[in-house]
């Protein structure tokens, strides 16, 4: 079976890598999605919020894939993040072929 869509479950306090494994796989033209759960985005100390943002927008605006949140606080303060409910996430999740825990 050939994967060509995933979502990313990412649920630790740091995102940095969960965005950027999505990243990767869009460039190879998968259809890819993060869901950050139950926490607020924050990037290692090595990185800024602004390279967080820059990724984000190459993800969303450039590569057309997806990233949701059920923390409010991730959606007021990156655009590219869309507000979803767990029950939701659940439901949407079920379209992906492969899941991937971070």
């Amino acid at each position: 079976m050939k994967v060509e869509k995933v979502a990313f479950i990412i649920k630790k306090d740091d995102c940095w890598e969960g965005i950027r494994s999505t990243l990767g796989l869009l460039v190879e033209n998968m259809w890819c999605a993060a869901f950050v759960v139950d926490h607020e985005m924050r990037v290692p100390a090595s990185k800024t919020i602004d390279d967080l943002r820059e990724n984000l927008e190459m993800l969303v605006d450039d590569l057309e894939g997806e990233v949701y949140s059920n923390v409010q606080a991730n959606v007021d303060n990156f655009e590219q993040v869309q507000y979803m409910s767990l029950e939701d996430m659940a439901e949407k999740i079920k379209q992906y072929e492969l899941v991937v825990p971070f």
